[in-house]
């Protein structure tokens, strides 16, 4: 807490000692600056103390003794006011031989000071006892001398020589404690530390006292008042200039306690509202607070545009032993750009982002910016109904979005007018958006972030990111969001070694070097880095409504030797290869999302068999760990079978059936996602039509095949962008989606159009089928109609919706029509009809369909005691309904 009744320790006591002559010689001169303008403004202020001791030293004392004591003064009582002057008279003469005695020993440059410097003391000794002299009048009915009151002795403001070179080598861990004002025996002491600046004057009021330059940019002055005043304000003059501010040495802390203990825990759920750059109003006046966590930091302090990026001057105190350094800078506010200069424990200094930024300049600029959001969100309708259904029971198909590429050139604003209603058209569910936390190299895609709780500025700010995410919720459309708490780049203006040590990341390298990527891996058994992920989780949800996380790399994260060979990792305490201090935070963070937002999703991306992605963090597995509490996982083992399935030629892929099969022995072992993502179109992968064998029109069939099977098997869909349209190349963050393969004017835009088309109504019929979705998690929503069926490359599946009403799913892996097919089916259905057939020639297929309704006959077959006759399209996937 900043002294504000007691003298500060250390310069304020020594410096009658320890400073040259010379200042308090400046001292006294202030002095008589502040009394005499005091003077001219005293009437209606006699009890200001700047007053008295300018303006009515004798006609003061004449004044208490007149009307009240002049007819019944004793002459004893007279006797005794002698005494005191007389007494006074010895003071005086006691403090000039000792100002003499100084002189002295003093060197000879300071001779000229010395004769002021005694002088200074004779005022705050005449100051106070006559004003007690005029007390001791008015009862003075017995004549009884009193002792004179001890004399008080002025010292020089000016900090000493050991605060003077922790401020200037940017160490000092209170600089609140000698900056600003604070009371000293004759007065109040003004301290100001303003490099560059030609001069420093106090203004208290109508007073204004010019302080001394003690060089350096160092400034100070005595002023004699009782106490330090509740208001003052600095003009702080530099060339061509003069700064009217509030002195940012004179607030309290604007932390709180709670704050503090909360970070000290690693419990700060709302951690973005504790740290950071915080625009409010402090003790009345308005300001940013800044704060940061370096706890091995010997020094912080404040750099940006309102300092000319000199944080010299700007120094953070230490809070306690949280390792939390506060400013709050009056006058500083939203569009400000800052960053935070450390002292390292080495003694050098290293120039850092705020990890706390919520807002920063565009990439390759790297400066924090103080933000204060203005957007009024008109999503109410949707946050009240998203979580009326669980995930596991409703729609839930994804278009996965890279923002920046989607349409090049688009801001969020722009993109919030494009966007929503595209997605709508189309019929998915959600957007996930690939990383928008800031990150410096656009190459990574997002991945490799060095903002976490600031959305990337190089397509506009936070608000218009808001402004974006409430545009699709007012389309219909949920908005899921890649996170990535596993790892963060090297860059030297961010995390990486923040305070000269390693903080964020683990302090042992075999720990905290990632082996594949190049970045630093998080300490996830600190509590405060835990602490910092936990409320970005939160910070992203609940200030930007994101309806969902995808977490990244989440198997990194799960297992010591991820990546690592013998020798390059340590077992844990248990001997295992499980990083437990990994599993305590993914269990922690999803605990802490389910509970405090309502109707949101977390999703794994995760490849290995880690039991218990979904399970929730309370219910324990043969592992004995309880499970990490996510809501959904992505189905990457389905996704690699699949795909190697479909690129087999198909007279190949009857000895690879079971790639298409072997996801239902798992698939509800976990709630999965079966993700079409962007990985799986980069890298010399191919776009998804490019993966398919065959010629062009076979590429297309196979692509639209896929994909009704896709959104017919149990787990939720997610596909990314191009492949609604049968991009044939490869995905590039440079230019985006080949937009102009839907152009009219090009010959072959109908194939593309044609498979757009199949993906708004496979998710048309599929929001409309509640058995597509409603029993996803449910094995009693599944039974295959026939699995075994490899040599016609052939897949039949019911599905069923909560009451009974089924849907039976067909795929034709093969490029042959099967004409009267039969199928097994239950004989409660009176008769079915094609909801989808992917060979329409509305999609770009043979048109091969069943046009009719079909009627079950009481025939056994597949062990059900009815069947039907279909006509199976080559390479196609049919769905049928009950009529």
């Amino acid at each position: 807490m900043t002294p504000r009744t007691t003298p500060s320790s250390g310069s304020e006591t020594e410096s009658t000692a320890a400073q040259p002559v010379e200042k308090t010689s400046v001292a006294k001169r202030a002095t008589t600056r502040a009394a005499e303008a005091a003077e001219a403004v005293k009437k209606g202020t006699a009890k200001k103390a700047t007053a008295k001791a300018a303006g009515q030293k004798k006609a003061t004392a004449k004044k208490a003794a007149g009307k009240k004591a002049e007819a019944k003064k004793p002459a004893a009582e007279k006797g005794t006011a002698k005494k005191a002057t007389a007494k006074k008279a010895v003071a005086k003469k006691a403090v000039t031989k000792k100002a003499a005695a100084k002189k002295a020993a003093a060197k000879g440059t300071a001779a000229k000071s010395t004769p002021a410097r005694a002088a200074a003391p004779e005022k705050a000794a005449k100051k106070i006892p006559a004003q007690k002299a005029a007390q001791k009048k008015i009862p003075a009915q017995k004549a009884v001398p009193k002792p004179a009151e001890p004399v008080e002795v002025a010292v020089s403001p000016a900090l000493d020589a050991v605060d003077r070179d922790r401020l200037l080598t940017g160490t000092h861990h209170n600089p609140h404690s000698v900056l600003g004002a604070h009371p000293v025996p004759g007065g109040v002491a003004f301290r100001a530390f303003r490099p560059f600046a030609l001069s420093v004057t106090v203004v208290v009021g109508n007073l204004r006292a010019e302080l001394h330059d003690d060089g350096e940019g160092f400034f100070s002055g005595l002023l004699p008042l009782r106490e330090v005043p509740a208001g003052y304000r600095l003009l702080v003059a530099y060339e061509g200039s003069v700064q009217d501010t509030e002195d940012a040495y004179r607030f309290l802390p604007a932390l709180g306690e709670l704050d503090l203990h909360l970070i000290g825990e690693g419990r700060h759920e709302e951690l973005w509202r504790a740290l950071g750059a915080e625009p409010m109003t402090h003790q009345g006046v308005t300001g940013t607070r800044f704060t940061v966590w370096a706890p091995n930091a010997r020094g912080v302090s404040l750099a940006g545009t309102f300092n000319f990026w000199d944080g010299t001057g700007y120094p953070l105190r230490s809070l306690g032993g949280t390792g939390v350094w506060e400013l709050f800078v009056p006058g500083i506010g939203e569009g400000e750009l800052y960053k935070f200069e450390i002292t390292r424990p080495d003694g050098s200094k290293t120039l850092r982002a705020d990890p706390m930024a919520r807002r920063t300049e565009a990439p390759p600029n790297t400066s924090s910016i103080v933000y204060a959001s203005e957007h009024e969100w008109a999503d109410a309708a949707w946050l009240e109904r998203r979580g009326s259904v669980p995930t596991h029971e409703a729609p839930f198909s994804v278009y996965e979005v890279h923002l920046a590429s989607w349409r090049p050139g688009l801001t969020y604003r722009q993109l919030a007018e494009q966007l929503p209603a595209y997605v709508k058209d189309l019929g998915f569910t959600h957007v996930e958006l690939m990383p928008v936390a800031e990150h410096p190299f656009g190459g990574s895609w997002g991945y490799q972030v060095t903002g976490f709780y600031a959305p990337t500025a190089r397509l506009g700010t936070p608000d218009d990111f808001k402004y974006l995410v409430d545009a699709l919720h007012r389309a219909g459309i949920g908005v899921l969001m890649d996170w990535v708490p596993a790892h963060f780049p090297r860059d030297d203006w961010a995390l990486a070694e923040f305070d000269g040590r390693p903080l964020y990341e683990h302090e042992d390298p075999l720990r905290s070097a990632h082996p594949d990527w190049g970045t630093l891996e998080f300490d996830f058994g600190r509590r405060e880095v835990r602490n910092f992920l936990v409320a970005n989780a939160l910070y992203w949800c609940e200030e930007f409504h994101i309806d969902g996380l995808r977490v990244d790399a989440v198997a990194s994260m799960l297992y010591l030797d991820y990546s690592r060979e013998p020798g390059q990792w340590v077992p844990n305490e248990h001997g295992g290869r499980e990083n437990l201090d990994a599993v305590a935070f993914l269990q922690e963070m999803n605990a802490t999302v389910y509970r405090r937002v309502p109707g949101a999703v977390t999703i794994a991306e995760e490849s290995t068999a880690w039991d218990g992605v979904t399970r929730p963090t309370h219910v324990s597995g043969p592992g004995g760990f309880g499970g990490l509490g996510f809501g959904l996982k992505w189905n990457m083992g389905w996704m690699h079978d699949s795909l190697e399935y479909m690129a087999k030629e198909p007279v190949h892929r009857r000895y690879h059936h079971d790639e298409m099969t072997f996801s239902m022995v798992y698939a509800y072992s976990e709630n999965y996602v079966l993700p079409i993502s962007h990985d799986e179109v980069v890298h010399g992968k191919r776009s998804l039509v490019s993966k398919m064998p065959g010629d062009w029109w076979q590429q297309r069939a196979n692509h639209r095949a896929y994909l009704g099977f896709m959104w017919a098997h149990p787990g939720k869909q997610l596909l990314f962008m191009g492949q609604e349209f049968a991009q044939g190349a490869e995905w590039s963050e440079a230019h985006g989606p080949d937009w102009w393969l839907l152009d009219p004017a090009y010959g072959a835009e109908a194939d593309h159009r044609g498979v757009r088309d199949l993906i708004r109504d496979l998710n048309t019929v599929y929001r409309h089928t509640p058995a597509l979705w409603q029993r996803d998690t449910d094995p009693s929503g599944f039974q295959w109609v026939v699995g075994d069926a490899a040599d016609d490359n052939v897949f039949a599946f019911l599905r069923y919706d909560a009451e009974g009403v089924p849907l039976l799913a067909v795929s034709n892996m093969s490029p042959v029509v099967r004409d009267d097919y039969r199928l097994g089916v239950p004989d409660d259905v009176p008769a079915w009809h094609e909801a989808v057939n992917t060979d329409a020639a509305k999609y770009g297929g043979g048109d091969v369909t069943n046009p009719d309704p079909i009627k079950p006959e009481p025939q056994n077959w597949h062990g059900r005691p009815a069947s039907i006759r279909l006509t199976l399209p080559p390479l196609a996937t049919v769905w049928l309904r009950p009529a």
